[in-house]
């Protein structure tokens, strides 16, 4: 290589890495301006945690909102509570009023008292779902008492619901569309239903919904019994006093059974 022939190269050089350079300045600048235009910059460049999964809410926060807080419990046992004082304390065993008149305002303080919380909760701009829920199975349990004479059909609509989900519960199972699963993609999981490509997830719903079937039964079966011995007031101490512990130890156990899958599942993604 000749001594003249050295600067023509390294200017030759120089020019090409120069004009490299703008383009290259000028096609990043003209991208930004594109993306700033067309507003892209979350399509071509999410945030990191745009795609992860939200923590499942706790099991508190869940069971509270099932069961409408403390304060929802409370008031939907109220109705129930006071059609059981009522016939107690008004029939053959305190003030012995006939059967029917027992009845009647046993049923009259039933439904009155559901009314009053329903428009508690209206006047105070609260959410009445729950109380509407209790005043339909209420309304529809006072008229079959009555028109039966017998207290025991108070119980009955709660009763043969109770039936009807269980076996809705073991359908869904064995359509392989188990009903917990949705409910938790409603719940917690954005209203996604993408649990079903999971096949970890999709197991346990299958089994978690199975063991709310069972709990179901076992809390009609109970009333059911009680039913048939024509128990009216011991049916409505057990609708109280065991059927919500047994919903809320279910609903419990079922949080906690999603939670440790889904866990384990982000713990593992995690480590990978």
């Amino acid at each position: 290589m000749t001594t003249g022939s050295e600067p023509r190269h390294a200017a030759h050089e120089s020019v090409e890495e120069r004009l490299s350079e703008v383009i290259g300045s000028a096609e990043e600048k003209l991208a930004e301006e594109i993306i700033a235009e067309q507003d892209l910059h979350e399509v071509m460049q999410p945030a990191k945690g745009d795609d992860e999964e939200e923590p499942l809410p706790s099991m508190s926060e869940q069971i509270s909102e099932q069961l409408g807080g403390v304060r929802g419990l409370i008031e939907s046992s109220v109705p129930v509570l006071a059609f059981v004082m009522l016939n107690v304390l008004l029939g053959d065993a305190v003030l012995g009023l006939e059967k029917r008149d027992a009845l009647l305002w046993a049923i009259i303080g039933s439904v009155s008292s559901a009314l009053a919380i329903g428009g508690v909760r209206l006047v105070r701009r609260q959410p009445i779902r729950h109380a509407v829920n209790g005043l339909f199975g209420i309304a529809l349990g006072a008229w079959l008492a009555w028109r039966t004479g017998d207290a025991k059909n108070f119980y009955l609509p709660g009763i043969l619901l109770t039936f009807g989900q269980a076996a809705l519960l073991l359908v869904s199972v064995a359509f392989r569309k188990p009903l917990i699963g949705y409910a938790w993609g409603i719940m917690a999981n954005k209203g996604r239903q993408d649990w079903f490509a999971n096949s970890e997830l999709f197991r346990t719903f299958q089994w978690l919904t199975v063991l709310w079937a069972a709990s179901l039964s076992l809390r009609a079966g109970i009333q059911a019994y009680l039913y048939w011995l024509g128990e009216a007031n011991a049916l409505g101490i057990v609708r109280i006093l065991v059927s919500w512990p047994i919903y809320a130890a279910t609903f419990a156990f079922t949080a906690w059974a999603i939670h440790r899958v889904t866990s384990a599942q982000r713990r593992d993604t995690t480590v990978a």
